[in-house]
């Protein structure tokens, strides 16, 4: 029998509407989950066991009466750190940040409350959202549910572990170069990078999505359709679509499309050929189904990911730059040197040359891809590293080599995601990502609906506590 914090959304919404369980009883098994496992993986910033119990139980009225707000009402979600939330501080990882409580939730806890959603709290992320890692001055170490020795991958990071430990069925990453993509890929759960604009999000930045974080594409197709809802902060957005992405989720017709198979990039690491293996098979799969699969020649230059390491290095060093010395030695010395070894040199030309570096890496992601219907990918280039590394190469001087496969898409402004295939022989998971055109996102969610019906068979999620 499935334990409770391990039902999906549309599990707990019918046992909801049928009153066989309540929203109360669901997230109290939800806290007793966190409580038991996070002594273990450190993925909760903050716990907000009364307020979600008052949320629960403003729930459960609802559907006595048969009144819920949405497909989520009752439903227990994460959101991370960095994302405002009423009377919560929101120190993006760091334990310099002003520490005040927010006044006001940002776009997306805003929208999950209409939604009646139960938000249990805020997960972790490390410095300034500036590394693929679990690793936080203020937060200490997140580990990977399916082995505490390994990294979750970051920003996102206490939402990878979360949606691997089971800390309900939803939670929500944000992502500015693969950070929600690259934990869902490392602790096996799917999670989508949107269409900049489609998600709103307070304060909106060059390449910057709020996306879902879930075990299932339909978890995550019933999250967006709640999410994605306007909000007039977010002077980036996209003009709204009113749609039911759970409704469109199954269905999509695989023969005839065009495949873009995508496995090797000039620049940054070369993927572990177990992660290639992977990214095959699922390609050969579709092609069973009638796809029609072609080699993609990779895209990125040394140039492009090195002017987007130059661009984001020249961003962190303004954070970083009139801090006191006692100030900056709370913070990871990695992130210090990785801000300021070179950014403490750049002249305004350097900072323009970066720029215009990231806009080549935008064009050629869509001519690239432009071609196809989707790509197929790597997420990250290795399977798995050491749980206390600030990244793959955990060298500051080259920070970003690990991901070639996930920043074009963030510039490019296309959405992306990363589904589980496989797993590794050291039992860790082996993500694969679907890209779509610009503004697909319904197409990216339907394509990850097939491959999660297409590929091998999956392991049982690891039991924590």
């Amino acid at each position: 029998m499935t334990a409770l914090p391990d039902l999906s959304t549309a599990q707990l919404a019918t046992a909801y509407r049928a009153r066989t369980l309540s929203p109360v009883e669901v997230t109290k098994a939800v806290l007793a989950r966190i409580a038991a496992c996070e002594p273990k993986i450190n993925a909760m910033y903050i716990v907000s066991a009364d307020q979600a119990l008052l949320a629960a139980g403003a729930a459960e009225k609802r559907f006595a009466k048969g009144e819920p707000l949405s497909a989520i009402d009752g439903v227990p979600v994460t959101v991370k750190e960095n994302m405002a939330t009423e009377g919560d501080p929101c120190p993006v990882g760091v334990p310099i940040a002003d520490m005040t409580p927010r006044p006001a939730d940002s776009p997306v806890p805003a929208r999950l409350r209409e939604a009646g959603a139960v938000i249990t709290g805020k997960t972790t992320m490390p410095d300034y959202g500036m590394l693929s890692a679990g690793l936080s001055s203020l937060h200490g170490v997140t580990r990977n549910p399916w082995n505490l020795a390994k990294n979750t991958a970051g920003s996102s990071s206490g939402a990878g572990a979360a949606g691997a430990a089971g800390y309900g069925p939803l939670h929500i990453g944000t992502d500015i170069g693969g950070s929600v993509r690259l934990p869902a890929a490392h602790c096996g759960l799917f999670g989508l990078k949107p269409s900049l604009g489609r998600v709103p999000i307070h304060p909106p930045f060059l390449g910057r999505v709020a996306g879902p974080m879930t075990r299932t594409v339909a978890d995550s197709a019933m999250l967006m359709t709640v999410i994605s809802r306007p909000d007039p902060r977010d002077f980036m957005d996209l003009p709204y679509d009113p749609v039911d992405y759970a409704d469109r989720l199954d269905g999509l017709p695989v023969k005839g499309l065009r495949i873009g198979l995508l496995t090797e990039m000039p620049a940054g690491l070369k993927a572990d050929p177990a992660i290639v293996e992977a990214v095959r098979a699922a390609a050969k799969a579709l092609a069973g189904q009638g796809a029609e699969v072609e080699e993609l020649k990779g895209f990125l230059t040394k140039e492009m990911l090195d002017g987007m390491c130059r661009f984001f290095e020249a961003r962190s060093y303004s954070d970083i730059v009139d801090l006191p010395e006692a100030r900056k030695q709370q913070l990871l010395p990695y992130i210090v040197e990785w801000a300021t070894w070179r950014a403490k040199s750049f002249t305004g030309t350097d900072v323009m040359r970066a720029y215009t570096a990231v806009h080549a890496m935008r064009e050629a992601s869509v001519k690239a891809t432009q071609p196809y219907d989707f790509v197929l990918s790597p997420v990250t280039c290795p399977v798995s590293y050491a749980a206390e590394a600030h990244s793959p190469t955990d060298d500051p001087h080259s920070a970003l080599e690990h991901i070639p496969f996930t920043v074009a898409s963030n510039m490019s402004e296309q959405p992306a995601a990363s589904v589980n295939w496989t797993f590794h022989t050291d039992g860790m998971p082996v993500g694969v990502q679907v890209i779509g055109r610009r503004f697909d996102d319904t197409g990216v969610m339907r394509l990850s609906r097939v491959l999660e019906q297409l590929r091998p068979q999956q392991r049982e999620w690891p039991v924590l506590g």
